[in-house]
């Protein structure tokens, strides 16, 4: 029973191997400024709570 579930797994992923293409450079650079602009982001909203409890507890 598992040996199916390791076969179909490989099987399935092969598949996917063969549907996926590497991206041209340009989605690549649109892809990596839409990562980075939301790493900022979540960054910006983080420190925003660290400096809201810091202002609330005094620390």
């Amino acid at each position: 029973m598992i040996m199916m579930k390791i076969k179909s797994f490989f099987e399935d992923l092969r598949r996917v191997l063969r549907m996926a293409k590497k991206p041209s450079g340009e989605e690549l650079k649109i892809g990596l400024r839409i990562s980075a602009l939301g790493l900022i982001i979540l960054g910006l909203i983080a420190f925003a709570i660290r400096l809201l409890f810091a202002l609330l507890t005094g620390v």
